[in-house]
C-alpha cells in the first residue's frame, strides 16, 4: 500500500481529514525549507504538498507566482526538490509528500528519468497541473512504473466525459479546486463544493482533496465537513513574502506563523469531525 492510501486509510479509521499545506521549495531562502516540513507535520499536517517552481505558473495567482520567483532566484530546479525530499526522509519516512509542477521541466528530464529520481527521494505523487488526462498516459505510466500517484485536478467546469476519464488514470486521491479562478481567490461556495463533490463520487471512489480558497480555520473546517482532505496554500505562502528580509529570526518566525495557522486549522477541523461522528 503505498504511504498515501495507507494515510487515507488510517484518517478514515479515526473519521479525521486530511490537512494538506503547500509551500515552495526554497522560498524565501533554501535553507528554510527542511526544517519548515518537519514543523508542518509536527502542527498537524497529514500530505505535504510541495512546489517546484516554474516562470508560467498558469493556474496560480500573484501570491504563489512572487514564491515561483523567489525560489527560481535561487535557480531551484527539480534536482533541488528531489534533494529536499530525501532529505526529509532521513527522519520521516511516513507522510506522504506530493510535489506540485508544471510539465515543460519534466518534459525536458523525461518522464521515466523524472518517475525514478522522484521515488528515489521518496516523492509519493505528482500534481503536474497542465497535463490534461486525455494526453497524459505515457506520462501516467511512467509515474506508474515508479509507485509514484498522478493526481489529476478537477474544477468546477469539469464534464461528467472528464471526471468519467480520470476513473483508472488517477490515484492517490483526486484534487477539487473549488473555485474559477487562480490560487490565492477568496470566493469559496461552500455549497457549490458539496454538489460538485457528490457528482464526483458517482464516478470516481478515490478521496477528495479540496483546494483554492481556504485561507482561514473556518473555511478548513466547513471543507473538511464535506471532503477527504482540505488544500492550504496561499495563506502560508503569503507568510513566507512577509518575512523575506533576509535575517536571521526571519527564519523562526515563519515557521512559527505558518505552525500557527495550521495548527488552528487542525483543530477546527478536528471539532467539526468531533460533532460528526
Amino acid at each position: 500500500m503505498s504511504r498515501l492510501a495507507q494515510c487515507f486509510a488510517q484518517l478514515k479509521q479515526t473519521s479525521r481529514k486530511a490537512l494538506i499545506p503547500y509551500i515552495m521549495t526554497a522560498d524565501p531562502e533554501p535553507t528554510i525549507t527542511l526544517p519548515l516540513l518537519h514543523a508542518m507535520v509536527e502542527a498537524g499536517a497529514d500530505i505535504i504538498e510541495l512546489g517546484a517552481p516554474f516562470s508560467d505558473p498558469m493556474a496560480d495567482g500573484p501570491t504563489i507566482q512572487a514564491a515561483a520567483e523567489r525560489s527560481l532566484a535561487h535557480h531551484t530546479n527539480l534536482h533541488d526538490v528531489f534533494k529536499v525530499v530525501a532529505e526529509f526522509r532521513q527522519q520521516n519516512t511516513t507522510t506522504p509528500i506530493i510535489m506540485m509542477g508544471y510539465l515543460n521541466p519534466i518534459e525536458v528530464m523525461g518522464y521515466e528519468n523524472f518517475a525514478r529520481q522522484a521515488a528515489a527521494s521518496g516523492i509519493d505523487g505528482v500534481i503536474t497541473v497542465d497535463i490534461p488526462p486525455v494526453e497524459a498516459s505515457a506520462y501516467v505510466a511512467a509515474l506508474k512504473q515508479f509507485a509514484i500517484d498522478p493526481i489529476f485536478l478537477l474544477a468546477p467546469t469539469s464534464t461528467v466525459e472528464r471526471i468519467q476519464h480520470l476513473h483508472g488514470m488517477a490515484s492517490g486521491f483526486v484534487y477539487y479546486v473549488s473555485l474559477k479562478g487562480v490560487t490565492g481567490a477568496a470566493n469559496l461556495d461552500i455549497s457549490s463544493v458539496e454538489q460538485k463533490l457528490h457528482e464526483i463520487r458517482q464516478y470516481i471512489d478515490l478521496p477528495i482533496g479540496v483546494g483554492f480558497g481556504i485561507s482561514d480555520a473556518q473555511s478548513a473546517a466547513k471543507v473538511a465537513a464535506c471532503a477527504d482532505a482540505v488544500v492550504v496554500g496561499s495563506v502560508l505562502v503569503r507568510k513566507m513574502a512577509e518575512n523575506n528580509h533576509h535575517r536571521p529570526e526571519d527564519r523562526t518566525i515563519i515557521i512559527k506563523e505558518i505552525s500557527d495557522i495550521l495548527s488552528t486549522m487542525r483543530q477546527s477541523m478536528d471539532a467539526v469531525e468531533l460533532l460528526e461522528t
